[in-house]
């Protein structure tokens, strides 16, 4: 429905995506996270864990196997939806309703984790931030990294170690799209 709000949700996926196909033949899949608000007491000043929001998940499509594909149990995420309410009976024969979100946009959550952005074969650099030859976002550089991503490759330099091939992600030695100077 048009005009429905969408909100955001960080949390934890409590199990894996489960990969399923409906009787048309059509890919979704289905999650649940766990967002656990941290809750810091005025008097003691310590941080507890709050009560606990634990939402469905559904994405259909070339999305769902993305998602089955990219995460995993424990994956700390960032879930866009459009909030919706579903009643049911469990197995006890009581009454439930549960809240799902019908997911527009999900990503892992770096603050505690890095990742690398892999772009599906068949589509190509169609749609994207720019072809490596304009030097847009999600090219490979010069140095062979992808753009926009968060770790080097196997045996890249980078961290300690230093290395052309990070020296790619902020400018130096890429086909443009950036400045030479390193922005810090």
């Amino acid at each position: 429905m048009a005009g429905e709000p969408l909100i955001t949700v960080v949390g934890n996926l409590v199990a894996d995506p489960e990969p399923r196909v409906s009787q048309a033949g059509k890919s979704w899949v289905t999650f649940r996270i766990a967002s656990t608000p941290r809750i810091r007491d005025r008097q003691s000043g310590d941080w507890s864990d709050g009560e606990p929001l634990w939402l469905g998940c559904r994405a259909y499509g070339e999305y769902a196997d993305n998602i089955a594909a990219s995460l995993m149990k424990g994956s700390r995420v960032m879930v866009q939806g459009r909030l919706t309410q579903r009643s049911y009976t469990d197995n006890q024969g009581q009454q439930r309703t549960s809240l799902d979100l019908e997911v527009e946009e999900i990503g892992p959550s770096l603050r505690f984790a890095t990742a690398q952005v892999a772009r599906n074969s068949d589509r190509g650099q169609a749609g994207g931030f720019g072809a490596p030859s304009q030097g847009g976002f999600g090219g490979q550089s010069a140095g062979g990294m992808n753009e926009w991503a968060q770790t080097p490759p196997e045996g890249a330099g980078g961290g300690a170690q230093g290395g052309s091939q990070m020296d790619s992600y902020y400018g130096s030695g890429s086909q443009g799209g950036f400045d030479d100077e390193q922005p810090f």
